[in-house]
């Protein structure tokens, strides 16, 4: 029983660290830096992050800190931060990403912008307040409300800040590799992503894949009059529509065999029975009839491929004229679940393409801003560390917690599971209709006041583990 009310004491100190106002200062000041890592000259608020919030940050809670500068994206630099209370004892790696999307300033129409965080009600919008340094925030709180308890965590902690996963985390695979000792631990713990909805605890498992694409039609150098040469020559985006409309039905299913994902664990199957997805009042609503024929919701965005045009052009759409343009290009996407041949997909396109007459539509690889790159990967529900979360959720918030085993979206999850050979746990403080990625980005209070109380409690009782 004395555990019991230290623990609800580490829990309520968390509660209080929100309704004081402690959450939404330092929030605040995370949110100001301009940390834009698509934007090439942004380098110095992206290393100021580490050097100005983070590092202040962990070493108050007896972090040693730790810089390596990234080789592939020299303005990415990766923070380690450490704490070892005991080298034979259990070490636990936490993730969080200081850089955002694009700052869309002019499109704000919430809040105080995008580099200022505002409260209206029981959202708090700023870019960066659910992706991620909301998320991060919410998991240093909740490490800091435990050692205030206990005066110590009871377990290692590691936390890793990169600053260049909207970049595709471009070098961060060469750091872990080349430091693979600095960041080895038993188990994954993070937070990024939404949750199935607001109101229910979700743990997530991996992470769907991105291969990132471009469709080219390119027939000729300039364009030519559509009435004296219309009928005669070839239109570049008649072709590539077809092309698309070749790949993926009307429905949205995919029709490359070799694109589908592998048959479904039981485990998978059990997790996702009954899960119903809800985004919140302002997502948009569910197209019952798109996608895979005779999946759930839950399953076709946590258990199966996707594939979309993220934009399409030919001529100038803003201004037309009479005249058959000379190329046509689609920025296209697969998103894919684990265990789906990464290494075939574009060999698969092609073949596919030139197996229906298309040998005029070339695929291109985008831009390394637009690449994503995002391999897919995941841990299975039946993990014991898994088992250990849920246990720890459950006893918190006397509910089950939503299962999913990969998220819909895409991060570097595999260089967790795969390249250091852990676990890998997500537990996500934010909710889908957030506007990650677009203007008027917010985090849901009652979300971050579930999340503390969530991680404060999974901390804690990750000590109790250790200390046993």
């Amino acid at each position: 029983m004395a555990d019991e009310g230290r623990r609800n004491g580490a829990i309520a100190r968390a509660v209080r660290y929100l309704d004081d106002g402690g959450f939404e200062a330092d929030l605040g000041r995370r949110v100001a830096f301009r940390t834009e890592s698509q934007k090439p000259e942004a380098p110095e608020d992206l290393a100021r992050y580490l050097d100005d919030e983070m590092i202040p940050a962990f070493r108050d809670m007896g972090f040693t800190c730790k810089v390596y500068p990234n080789p592939v994206t020299p303005s990415c630099p990766v923070l380690l931060a450490s704490r070892i209370e005991d080298a034979a004892g259990t070490t636990i790696l936490g993730y969080g990403h200081g850089d955002v999307i694009l700052g869309l300033e002019d499109q704000w129409t919430k809040g105080a912008g995008a580099w200022v965080l505002s409260r209206d009600d029981n959202k708090l919008y700023g870019r960066g307040s659910a992706d991620n340094k909301g998320q991060h925030t919410v998991n240093m709180a909740a490490l800091a409300c435990v050692l205030a308890e206990r005066g110590s965590l009871g377990f290692n902690a590691k936390f890793l800040i990169e600053m260049g996963e909207e970049n595709g985390s471009l070098g961060l695979r060469e750091v872990i590799e080349a430091n693979r000792q600095d960041f080895a631990a038993d188990v994954f713990i993070a937070s990024d992503g939404p949750r199935a909805s607001p109101d229910r605890v979700t743990v997530s498992l991996g992470a769907r894949g991105a291969e990132n694409f471009d469709l080219v039609v390119a027939l000729r150098d300039g364009a030519h009059h559509s009435g004296n040469w219309g009928g005669l020559i070839a239109d570049p985006a008649t072709i590539l529509a077809h092309a698309i409309a070749s790949i993926v039905g009307p429905s949205g299913q995919i029709l490359i065999d070799a694109w589908l994902p592998p048959a479904t664990s039981e485990a998978v199957k059990a997790a996702l029975d009954g899960l119903e997805i809800d985004a919140g009042p302002d997502a948009p609503e569910i197209d019952p009839g798109w996608g895979e024929p005779g999946l759930t919701p839950a399953e076709r965005v946590y258990g199966w491929n996707s594939f979309a045009v993220l934009a399409m052009t030919s001529g100038n759409p803003d201004s037309p004229v009479n005249a058959i343009s000379p190329t046509a290009r689609a920025h296209c996407q697969l998103r894919y679940f684990a265990g789906t041949d990464e290494q075939n997909i574009l060999p698969a396109l092609r073949q596919h393409l030139d197996g229906r007459g298309f040998q005029s539509v070339e695929i291109r690889q985008p831009p390394a801003e637009n690449a994503a790159g995002f391999g897919a990967s995941r841990t299975e529900p039946d993990d014991p560390w898994v088992r250990e979360v849920l246990a720890s959720v459950r006893r918190t918030t006397n509910q089950p917690p939503a299962i999913i085993p990969s998220m819909g979206g895409s991060i570097c999850n595999d260089l967790f599971t795969d390249l250091l050979g852990l676990p890998a746990i997500w537990l996500p403080h934010s909710y889908a209709g957030c506007s990650q990625h677009a203007p008027d980005e917010h985090l849901l209070v009652p979300v971050v006041r579930s999340g503390l109380q969530v991680m404060t409690g999974l901390y804690w009782d990750l000590g109790d583990r250790g200390l046993a």
